[in-house]
């Protein structure tokens, strides 16, 4: 037992150390190769960097975001479905859910309807349900786009990203053949620089693309979730609320 942990220890030891030495391996060459680039390289991996950075900055607060909203509605939900009834909004928790911007908008336009009836010989009853619905409709369509916010950027980046390494990697090959020109002899030497340039920028772009493209499927799948589980929630309400008032 006692040999196991150890070997497990030597592993664990020797695989953090082959990670730091491929690490500094890989900013070493990036380093070179950049030192290298001109100035056209430069600037397209520039602009990929700052469209990864304003990514990896939408895709965590995204995530955040669906995350936080999936423990919220999941606590609304479940106490809204205790209640057995139509409750005040205030009485429910997770404020912050879409689910209960949904049901707070037809909770108050059942509220209008009741009180227009309120002080009359008759039980206030419901005016129209189909009022209530459309409100809690807008609602969900209010919550769709708060969450659809950011997802244009991710789009972008994942579409035009390749073309910018791209267009990177066609300046490199015009480059080489340049240096190949005034080298006068195939050699590598002379197109060494405009291939590495080329081959740096298209891995560029394929790294700031890809996980944009990822993120932005697993985000559209999210919403488009969120945008059913509304629409179903919002016929529940109204059935609640045809059961309990009409």
């Amino acid at each position: 037992m006692c040999y196991g942990s150890e070997v497990a220890k030597i592993l664990v030891s020797l695989r953090g150390n082959v990670i730091y030495l491929f690490t500094t391996v890989l900013l070493i060459d990036l380093g070179n190769i950049l030192t290298q680039t001109g100035w056209v390289a430069r600037v397209v991996i520039a602009i990929l960097l700052l469209f990864s950075i304003i990514s990896w900055s939408m895709i965590f607060q995204k995530l955040g975001f669906f995350g936080r909203i999936r423990r919220e509605s999941d606590q609304f939900l479940r106490i809204f479905r205790a209640t057995h009834g139509v409750a005040n909004p205030q009485a429910l928790a997770s404020a912050g859910s879409p689910f209960a911007s949904v049901y707070s908008a037809g909770y108050r336009e059942l509220q209008t309807q009741m009180s227009g009836t309120l002080g009359g010989p008759t039980a206030p009853r419901l005016k129209s349900l189909q009022a209530v619905t459309a409100n809690m409709q807008v609602a969900s369509a209010d919550e769709v786009r708060r969450a659809e916010k950011g997802m244009s950027w991710l789009a972008t980046t994942g579409s035009v990203s390749p073309f910018i390494g791209l267009f990177g990697t066609v300046w490199g090959i015009i480059d080489a053949f340049s240096g190949l020109g005034d080298a006068g002899s195939a050699s590598l030497r002379a197109v060494a620089p405009g291939i590495s340039e080329a081959l740096l920028t298209t891995a560029a772009g394929l790294f700031v693309a890809i996980p944009a493209v990822i993120f932005y499927n697993q985000f559209l799948t999210n919403i488009r979730n969120l945008a059913q589980r509304l629409d179903t929630f919002a016929l529940e309400v109204a059935a609640q609320i045809e059961k309990s008032f009409t």
